[in-house]
């Protein structure tokens, strides 16, 4: 026997709706189903059984529903005037969810899920709706039995039968007439169905929820990229947190093991852990459950097979073992599905699913991933390498020498492809071992390997033995280089470098690279050499060896710049004939000494020339470095034009570079340039998307990725794709944080923007409270105050009244404190005022919301009194007035809404036998008012409007409709007060100032409004 009354049920019933679906919502739906039962109220009992009919649709239990709806039909059957014409509507409504259900149940047979189709069509027929829901009903169960010919014939018919009350919103429909496109095997067409879903145009509960995920991997078969990019962003944060959307959330997870993302795919998994169970909807855990295993055999088959993955069933298991697992009992299931519908499609189409090939080699997606854990190096192997290659070994080593000499970024790839063929190890040819051993050394150096000393006086003397001086003069120019890295001693350095010099020296007069290697000497004997008087005059000038006149370290470094500036030059005036590529090097250093002096316009006049010289000589590859700085010192001479020029030719040439953080700077500088100009915002995305892209291969993922995706956001954002753009910038946010305070508080401020424009108030409260959290010991208050107001203006949004009064509080503490923001602190007056009054409507409440609207008038009065003529106070103390006449006017409707209440009250009290009697009017949370109390709060509601109004006039045109609201709400409340032709004349004279105005001043509703109203008015007063 229950224990609850039918008030506490029904307070239930009104809470469980509003709860969001799963397994909680669904039990207690079931438990309040009994109790109705148990009282015996057959309404309330039919109420329960709605309400966890739709608690079962909206969860992974669809199925259960079932029963209840079986239950609900036999009550409309026993009596159906007991039903009203709602109630009759949403149970034949349900029928359809009900023919969904039972083409997901493989336990009820063919026969019966047949019979409910017949019976389903019976009762719309004799209700007199339109046959359309039966008829899609009856395509997919003749798709599921794979009688493709009664599938076609119902689909025809289900598109020519006409809509009515009983039809599915436009946007379901689309999703299913879409779907059925997409099986036949027609993405195009499919894609061409859903464009009014995609884009925003026709939506519903579900969609474009469900649309988007399933829209993916056509998409990005047609080569939609972007838009499947789109899709994935925006559908995955739509459907994350519904587990009636599993389906949706298993077809995320197929798109990222399908497009090179199987590190995302791999977190949207773990985000779902708990669901990676048996469900109660087996179709829905066929469908979530394939995506993981597209993701899982992915994972396999890149070498992951033996990492952990999420627990299943409560135990742990590797990506091989999970697969193993899910791969049984789902084609379990789909064996369950074939063997009632008498086909084998369900079993074709799953293994089908899972055996895809991907369909890109990466899809960059913006968002961070953790990179996948890195596999055991295996050893060489020399059977993997090609047995009969394209191209003959000494073909390639001279390809591979022709780049090296040209310094073509190739180069190394090259050498790489030598050093694995037989022929490089087999020491039939010494020359070529020689200059694979250098490329080793040389990749040992730039990784400042420990051996690399070492490495490179073994390939110097291999070069001596096969009599290339050459090679070893180069040799021995690197091992002073590795030294100067090393922080080798001065003169141990100075040494080196001279060994180096003599060698390049002592090269034939007829060697054709002696001039170039003389060259590299001497400019790395220059850089050095500054290198090293910077360290010793800094040394000197922590022994106390200033002058008489206290210069010391500050006039060295100076001296030192321009000693170097004037080498420099002399070395680019040497060379400027023979040599440009290197001249070029010495410009562009020129051009960051020019930076490092304060001095940006020579700055972008050298790395210009650099760029030019070494494109002039054939090494574009080269310019990119020059070409990207100097964007970025031409943009902050704001001259954004050059600068994008620059940057685009500096992209143009990094085609051939293989550093993968130079393709990310390169990219990310464009990107920044563009979206600073305020023009191609979606050009610039995509520019940043690569950045990001390129970072992450650098494993810079913390670093310049950050940069990138806060950029990419930046351009999400400005293009109107704000739930891309919240996507990019959360997953990224954890980097961000470490990049400074002032970093941190901006990208947290950001995203707090967008979640408020996504309609997440608890999120952007979040987001505001953690930035004013980190501000919260700068010096100046006015950010923390903006954060706290902006965090308490969402949590008000989001109903979470104490925290909201708290933050606000705490706002106007700050804003107090700087002195210098009435609006912003009249602001947080009046939403004070307002939250008071948000729960119940008491004398207390009223008389603090009257406080603090008179305090914010005070607060303007005095801001008025130091500055007369400041617009915005005048505005703002209009809007003061106005709000503290509807606080007022809220008291007088909460008197109201009391004496009817306690009337019917009474009456109901009145007609039950024994009743007690009401208690009287008044008996509510405010004291009632007397008649004189009710008048007063009318004619004071009166003269606040009167005063706003004026003020409004004195702003002018532009505050027209403000200046109406007030006189509007002035005029009904005479109306109240029995004087109705007072009214309309306070509205008929503001018209007549409307229309002396000049045509297209005021809003065109404007009069006619006023007209309705002043006849309206009148005819009550007749």
């Amino acid at each position: 026997m229950s224990t609850m009354t039918g008030e506490e049920i029904e307070r239930g019933l009104a809470e469980n709706r509003q709860a969001p679906g799963g397994a909680a919502r669904n039990a207690h739906a079931e438990a309040l189903s009994a109790a109705a039962e148990a009282t015996g109220d057959r309404a309330l009992f039919r109420a329960a059984l709605d309400n966890l009919i739709n608690a079962y649709l909206y969860s992974s239990e669809s199925p259960k529903m079932l029963v209840p709806f079986a239950r609900l039909l036999q009550e409309y059957d026993k009596d159906p005037g007991a039903f009203d014409e709602w109630d009759a509507h949403s149970l034949f409504w349900q029928f359809k969810w009900i023919a969904s259900a039972i083409g997901h149940s493989p336990e009820i047979p063919l026969e019966s899920a047949t019979g409910w189709l017949d019976e389903m069509e019976r009762r719309y027929r004799i209700a007199g709706y339109s046959e359309r829901p039966v008829r899609e009903a009856e395509l997919w169960l003749a798709d599921a039995t794979a009688d493709d010919e009664r599938a076609g014939r119902a689909y025809a018919r289900w598109q020519a039968a006409d809509r009515d009350d009983m039809s599915d919103c436009h946007a379901c429909e689309l999703n299913s007439q879409g779907h059925y496109a997409m099986l036949r095997g027609d993405d195009a067409e499919a894609l061409e169905v859903w464009q009014p879903v995609l884009s925003g145009e026709q939506t519903c509960a579900e969609e474009p929820h469900r649309i988007l995920a399933t829209s993916l991997l056509p998409l990005v078969r047609l080569g939609r990229f972007d838009e499947a990019r789109s899709a994935h962003l925006r559908g995955y944060r739509l459907a994350r947190d519904k587990e009636s959307l599993l389906p949706s959330v298993g077809r995320h997870i197929e798109f990222c093991a399908l497009t090179g993302n199987e590190s995302r795919g791999l977190e949207i998994l773990a985000e779902h852990a708990a669901h990676v169970a048996p469900l109660a909807n087996l179709s829905d855990q066929l469908a979530f459950h394939g995506g993981i295993l597209v993701l899982l055999r992915r994972l396999t088959e890149l070498g992951h097979g033996q990492s952990p993955t999420v627990p299943y069933e409560g135990s742990p298991h590797t990506v091989s073992e999970l697969y193993e697992a899910l791969r049984a009992g789902s084609l379990e299931i789909a064996g369950r599905f074939d063997a009632r519908n008498g086909s084998t499609r369900v079993s074709e189409r799953f293994l089908a699913r899972i055996g895809a090939a991907p369909l890109t080699a990466v899809l960059p997606l913006g968002v961070r991933s953790s990179a996948l854990a890195a596999l055991p190096q295996p050893g060489p192997a020399p059977a993997a390498r090609p047995a009969a290659p394209a191209e003959g070994f000494a073909e390639l080593v001279g390809r591979a020498r022709a780049a090296r000499d040209l310094g073509h970024p190739g180069a190394d790839a090259l050498w790489e492809e030598v050093a694995l063929r037989p022929e490089a190890t087999a020491g039939s040819d010494p020359s070529a071992a020689a200059d694979v051993a250098d490329h080793r050394a040389l990749a040992a150096a730039r990784a400042g390997a420990a051996d690399a000393p070492e490495l490179l006086a073994g390939v110097r003397e291999d070069y001596r033995e096969l009599g290339n001086a050459e090679r070893a003069a180069l040799a021995e120019l690197r091992l002073a280089t590795v030294a100067a890295q090393s922080g080798t001693e001065p003169g141990e350095l100075r040494e080196l470098l001279a060994v180096a010099l003599r060698a390049a020296e002592a090269l034939d007069a007829d060697e054709p690279l002696r001039t170039r290697r003389i060259a590299l000497a001497e400019l790395t004997g220059i850089r050095v050499e500054s290198y090293l008087r910077s360290v010793e005059a800094t040394e000197d000038a922590g022994h106390g060896h200033a002058d008489g006149h206290g210069r010391g370290q500050g006039q060295g470094q100076g001296h030192g710049h321009g000693e170097l500036a004037a080498e420099l030059a002399a070395f680019a005036d040497a060379y400027a004939a023979a040599l440009p590529d290197v001249v070029a090097e010495a410009e562009e250093m020129l051009g960051r000494l020019a930076l490092s002096q304060g001095d940006p316009e020579r700055a972008v006049t050298l790395l210009a020339a650099s760029a030019d010289r070494s494109v002039a000589a054939g090494r574009p590859w080269l310019a990119v470095d020059p070409l990207v700085l100097r964007a970025g010192v031409l943009m902050s001479l704001d001259r954004t034009a050059e600068a994008e020029e620059s940057a685009r030719a500096g992209l143009a040439h990094a085609a051939e570079v293989t550093d993968t953080e130079a393709q990310g700077v390169v990219r990310l500088t464009l990107a920044d340039i563009l979206l600073g100009r305020g023009e191609a915002d979606a050009e610039a995305a995509r520019h940043a998307l690569e950045a990001a892209h390129w970072f992450d291969q650098a494993g810079l993922t913390a670093d310049g990725g950050a940069q990138a995706r806060l950029l990419l956001a930046r351009c999400h954002a400005r293009e109107g794709h704000t739930a891309e753009a919240a996507e990019v910038l959360q997953s990224t946010l954890p980097d961000l944080l470490e990049h400074g305070e002032g970093q941190a508080v901006s990208a947290r401020e950001f995203l707090g923007d967008l979640l408020r424009d996504l309609h997440d108030p608890r999120g952007a409260a979040e987001q505001y409270l953690l930035a004013a959290e980190v501000s919260e010991d700068w010096e100046d208050p006015r950010p923390q105050a903006n954060f706290a107001q902006a965090a308490a203006d969402q949590l008000s949004e989001a109903r979470l009244v104490p925290e909201a009064v708290a933050a606000y509080e705490r706002a106007l503490e700050l804003r107090r404190r700087s002195k210098d923001a009435p609006v912003a602190e009249v602001r947080i007056l009046r939403s004070l005022a307002w939250l008071g009054l948000r729960d119940v409507v008491t004398d207390a409440a009223v008389a603090g919301a009257r406080a603090r609207m008179d305090e914010a008038a005070e607060v303007l009065t005095a801001a008025l009194t130091d500055a007369p003529e400041d617009r915005e106070a005048r505005a703002e103390l209009a809007e003061t007035w106005n709000q503290l006449a509807q606080v007022l006017d809220r008291r007088v409707r909460a008197d109201e809404e009391a004496h009817e209440e306690a009337h019917e009250e009474a009456h109901e009290e009145a007609s039950e036998e024994g009743g007690q009697g009401a208690e009287g009017p008044g008996s509510g949370p405010a004291a009632p008012l007397a008649a004189a109390e009710l008048e007063a709060l009318r004619l004071e509601e009166i003269l606040l409007w009167e005063r706003a109004a004026a003020l409004h006039a004195e702003l002018g045109p532009d505050h027209l409709q403000a200046r109406f609201q007030c006189v509007n709400n002035a005029a009904w409340t005479e109306h109240e007060l029995g004087r109705p032709e007072a009214g309309a004349a306070r509205v008929s004279a503001l018209a007549d100032e409307v229309r002396a105005l000049p045509e297209g001043v005021a809003p065109e509703w404007l009069l006619e409004s006023a007209e309705r109203t002043t006849e309206h008015l009148l005819r009550t007063s007749a």
